[in-house]
């Protein structure tokens, strides 16, 4: 790819007229404004909500789809999926193709999105990435994991919405 790709992990149960489904609506538009392709699960919800926005402004959106679930048709807001046979090798492909991740709220998918990318971070096992959770829901997990093991602190960031984000992700130059 010729841009950076920004992964945007969340829920796939939001619909639309919930707040965090304008929230990565918001944070997919806002990404693509800035330059960066928006990569994400594929699906419906937060995914289909930021490949919404990403579409809407013009970006590229990758959905990398689990052909597990029994269908790998992604959302008509993606423009390249990737399709995968296991969860595992899906996440291993998100990870991989991002240099930044953006956590919105979720259920167990996206914890296991959200500590996979931690963890390799914090292991070194990755280049050191942002890591911006958008919103309050992640944060009493991150306290309560930091009261552990606190020099992991500073490789997770929050953002209140999108335009908090944006300080995280500047814009690309025209090098892109």
């Amino acid at each position: 790819m010729d841009k950076t790709i920004v992964c945007v992990f969340g829920t796939g149960r939001a619909k639309p007229g919930d707040p965090v489904y304008a929230l990565a609506e918001q944070i997919g538009r806002a990404l693509a404004e800035a330059g960066f392709t928006v990569a994400n699960g594929g699906y419906g919800g937060t995914m289909q909500a930021s490949a919404k926005g990403a579409a809407a402004a013009g970006g590229t959106v990758v959905g990398v789809t689990c052909s597990a679930f029994g269908s790998s048709v992604a959302n008509e807001y993606v423009t390249r999926t990737v399709v995968t046979d296991s969860l595992d090798e899906r996440l291993q492909n998100l990870i991989k193709a991002g240099r930044a991740y953006v956590v919105l709220p979720g259920g167990t998918g996206t914890l296991v999105e959200l500590a996979t990318a931690w963890e390799l971070i914090n292991k070194g096992l990755i280049p050191q990435r942002p890591l911006a959770c958008v919103g309050q829901f992640w944060r009493p997990v991150i306290e309560r994991v930091l009261r552990v093991q606190n020099d992991a602190a500073e490789h997770v960031v929050f953002a209140d919405d999108a335009q908090q984000l944006s300080r995280f992700f500047p814009p690309l130059g025209g090098d892109g």
